[in-house]
């Protein structure tokens, strides 16, 4: 039986246990036929491997399993790639914006934890952000909450990126004290 799985393509449900979700919002949606009511459910998901990889998905179905699993699923497939400073906060300010939905996120020093609400904190701690401070503005829609955060997280560059951008080094971009020589200016007294 384990063998014909295997030749059919037959998965586990952990296939990829290094990545971790958070469902978000569910949301029970009914539709209005000839006999009645038929509900549904409609599921909202984070996904991230607490590394720098994060995605979100929604799914909808009949019962509120099958629509967490399409979720998660979509999730898998729309992650992106963010650079993050010492793999613990961002490397600059950042606004982002989706819809009426609109988010400031800011770097924090160490210890200072993830200080945000609801949807965007599920994003940062999938993200494996470990410091940051954010506010959400505008719509208060989870779905909205979410899709502005990821835009303003496409929007994060590294220095590493900004130098290889512009075709400098790293310090250069940074202003490390040997990259720049200091000029000393001498007066003349008359």
């Amino acid at each position: 039986m384990a063998r014909e799985d295997n030749r059919r393509g037959g998965r586990d449900r952990d296939e990829n246990p290094e990545f971790a979700d958070r469902l978000v919002a569910i949301n029970r949606v009914s539709k209005t036929v000839k006999g009645g009511k038929r509900f549904g459910f409609a599921a909202l998901v984070v996904v991230g491997d607490q590394k720098g990889r994060v995605g979100f998905g929604k799914g909808k179905a009949r019962e509120v399993p099958e629509a967490i699993r399409k979720a998660t699923e979509a999730a898998k497939r729309s992650m992106i790639r963010v650079p993050l400073r010492e793999g613990r906060t961002l490397h600059h300010d950042m606004q982002g914006r989706h819809g009426a939905g609109k988010v400031v996120m800011r770097t924090a020093p160490q210890g200072t934890g993830i200080i945000a609400g609801g949807p965007m904190r599920a994003v940062f701690e999938m993200l494996g952000i470990q410091d940051v401070v954010a506010k959400s503005t505008g719509s208060q829609n989870p779905y909205n909450m979410i899709r502005a955060t990821l835009d303003g997280l496409n929007k994060e560059s590294s220095p590493r990126q900004v130098a290889q951008r512009r075709g400098k080094k790293v310090g250069d971009i940074l202003g490390t004290p040997e990259a720049a020589p200091v000029e000393v200016e001498e007066t003349v007294e008359a």
